[in-house]
């Protein structure tokens, strides 16, 4: 996947730009409609036969690349692709921080094939990695991440997606000394933020998009960390897809080799507006920066690239 990384990294950018108009715009659609076009656009000129098998889109009824879709110009190699043209679309167009582009990208038949709904989804750092399991108790789970990382219980830092679903685990946690940090949106972001030591996080835990789930999966995989999860359909038609798309048990967890099945994996995200990772697009007369994070799995590098596109280019192709 190496030699595409650059290919996606002009993917994301293009993206992230194709967004700017809708910044605080409060039009979630076209937002989401734009950075998705511009991704088909870029995806479809990369030497690859690519093919979507999770996508962004169903759940919010927004414009999507859709699961099954082909991109590339159908030469080798053969790759799955996960994308989110707008990982935080509501904050994109409240101009609130927390909003990036994102695609990850692995040999085919290596990603999770699964419809766009809810999963749960556990995940740790390098130094936590194989003390989870999302079928176990979560007091079994703080515990044992806590001695996995040296620390006492009231050191642990949890980050929690603030929604309704979620205030159980939130007391839960609470109660048992640990600190719950809630955020709004961009829930790749913060499982991703667990294998970044500076940022002090233990676990990120909660039910959010299985597309998210996927992309998350992949950055973790790329940083040595771990990532669990466990499909949630809500009601028959959600359980037979999965079944359709080859998941015998849409319930049963999903440990992070089932969700990326390989180490030949690329992450790649170009922020749209500021977020724990990256800075958000910046505007000078002449030049639009952007600033990406790319991840590759095989060689477990990250790589931070800022990038200097001229308006006039971007806006005449």
């Amino acid at each position: 996947m190496k030699p595409l990384m650059l290919d996606f990294l002009k993917v994301t950018e293009s993206a992230a730009m194709a967004a700017i108009p809708w910044i605080g715009s409060g039009d979630k659609i076209k937002a989401d409609g734009a950075a998705t076009h511009a991704m088909r656009e870029k995806l479809n000129k990369i030497n690859m036969d690519g093919r979507i098998v999770i996508g962004e889109g169903e759940i919010d009824e927004a414009p999507m690349l859709f699961i099954g879709e082909k991109l590339g110009t159908g030469d080798p190699p053969e790759v799955d692709i996960a994308v989110d043209p707008i990982e935080g679309t509501t904050p994109t167009v409240n101009g609130q921080s927390n909003a990036m582009t994102v695609i990850a990208a692995a040999p085919k038949g290596t990603l999770l094939h699964a419809p766009d709904m809810y999963m749960m989804k556990l995940a740790v750092g390098p130094s936590a990695k194989g003390q989870i399991d999302i079928d176990a108790p979560l007091s079994e789970n703080i515990k044992t991440v806590a001695k996995a990382k040296g620390k006492e219980i009231n050191e642990l830092n949890v980050l929690i997606q603030d929604r309704p679903r979620h205030q159980q685990y939130v007391n839960e946690i609470r109660e048992m000394g640990a600190k719950v940090h809630l955020f709004k949106d961009g829930d790749v972001i913060y499982a991703t933020a667990t294998c970044l030591d500076h940022l002090d996080v233990d676990m990120f835990l909660g039910i959010g998009g299985a597309p998210e789930g996927v992309l998350g999966a992949v950055a973790i995989k790329g940083l040595g960390g771990e990532m669990q999860g466990k499909l949630l359909p809500r009601n028959n038609g959600e359980y037979d897809r999965c079944k359709e798309m080859g998941l015998d048990h849409p319930e049963a967890k999903l440990n992070h080799n089932q969700l990326v099945r390989t180490n030949n994996c690329v992450f790649v995200a170009t922020g749209i507006t500021e977020n724990m990772f990256l800075k958000g697009i910046q505007s000078s007369p002449e030049y639009y920066v952007t600033h990406s994070i790319l991840i590759g799995g095989t060689e477990r590098q990250v790589r931070l690239i800022e990038s200097k596109h001229r308006k006039h280019e971007r806006v005449n192709g």
